[in-house]
């Protein structure tokens, strides 16, 4: 990060909070535009170089948790600081020219009135460019980069979320062609949510639930599906299978505003990833600081905590693998760790053990419908 670069980018003045703005293709192709003259202006002066590219830096060091002033919601937010992408770099040239690279393609398919999901974008990526991107984490990467850039959302720069999630329970969803459905009738696998985000943002909703359920893995929202939980205690649940994804995410905070007073729950592996989980629902992520207020929910941790211990078996303990004392040490100097998350990953790594929630069903696999 460059300390003494100038507090300003080419769309947006100085601000301690930064965001990425939702905007229609023309305006998005119009910032292209603008980064484009700004590269060749800077080619053809007096003095020519390769210009950089400023772009909002995604580190701990330039995050900080936004509290809402009206609500209990709290976000991760990005500051003004920025961090360079050059061609002269060492270790930067083939990131400063993925950034152009995923600009062009992103320009094309406004222009063509179209949307892709991110894994489309990579294989389009690899075969025209296979020097520069060769994994979907590249991209990723690039993407994130373009939107530090333009100052747009994801969704904006054409790029749908790719969902995983699923959704069940005491909720109607209404489409915008009328169609409705009703997820209280649904098998155990429940109503797949669409990528979408534009289609999300227009539903309509009614529901006599009390609470919504985040799970975290797919087999225990299909176990809890299939028992029909929802109807034992008036509830919606709903899992992106793992860590979520942008459109589980999205229509989670379009609950959270349809339903206000409805409390949203998380059951979460004891385990650092369920950690991570559950504080990626309630504040969001550094990576899509530019975002993360647009999705963040003010999210209780209903499960597992250490208080749950003593229900299992010393068998069903796992020890911590390698990835996980990552995980936990990331998290231990975030800036979105409470105090009572600080206390039971300290305790995970003390006792060198996680748990996963199938361990309770050494009482029975209805031992969760209790």
């Amino acid at each position: 990060m460059e300390s003494n670069f100038p507090k300003s980018t080419l769309f947006s003045s100085d601000q301690r909070l930064c965001s990425a703005q939702i905007l229609d293709p023309p305006q998005v192709n119009a910032r292209i535009k603008v980064a484009v003259l700004s590269f060749i202006r800077t080619l053809s002066s007096s003095t020519p170089e390769i210009s950089h590219l400023p772009l909002i830096n995604r580190t701990p060091s330039n995050s900080g948790l936004r509290r809402g002033l009206l609500s209990d919601v709290s976000s991760v937010f990005l500051s003004h600081s920025f961090s360079r992408r050059s061609f002269m770099r060492t270790g930067n040239a083939k990131a400063f020219v993925r950034v152009w690279k995923v600009m062009q393609f992103c320009f094309q398919i406004l222009s063509q009135g179209k949307m892709v999901t991110q894994r489309e974008l990579f294989y389009k990526l690899l075969c025209d460019s296979p020097d520069y991107f060769d994994s979907p984490t590249v991209v990723y990467r690039a993407v994130q980069d373009v939107v530090a850039l333009l100052r747009c959302s994801r969704h904006s720069l054409g790029i749908m979320a790719s969902s995983r999630g699923s959704i069940v329970g005491r909720l109607s969803i209404k489409e915008p062609d009328g169609n409705v459905i009703d997820c209280s009738v649904l098998g155990p696998a429940g109503h797949a949510i669409t990528g979408d985000l534009n289609l999300l943002s227009k539903l309509d909703f009614d529901s006599d639930a009390r609470y919504i359920i985040i799970i975290e893995k797919d087999a225990i929202f299909q176990r809890l599906a299939e028992d029909r939980l929802f109807n034992q205690v008036p509830c919606i649940l709903i899992t992106a299978k793992g860590y979520p994804d942008i459109a589980s995410r999205f229509l989670l905070h379009r609950l959270n505003m349809a339903f206000p007073e409805m409390p949203i729950l998380a059951l979460v592996d004891w385990n650092p990833a369920g950690m991570a989980i559950l504080s990626t629902y309630k504040f969001g992520s550094i990576n899509m600081g530019l975002e993360a207020y647009r999705y963040a929910c003010n999210v209780r941790w209903l499960g597992l905590h250490k208080g749950d211990l003593e229900l299992i078996p010393q068998q069903a303990f796992v020890p911590l693998k390698p990835r996980d004392l990552q995980i936990a040490k990331s998290l231990m100097s975030s800036v979105v760790l409470q105090e009572t998350y600080a206390a039971e990953l300290t305790t995970m790594v003390e006792m060198g053990s996680r748990v996963e929630i199938e361990a309770l069903y050494c009482h029975g696999f209805d031992f969760l419908d209790i």
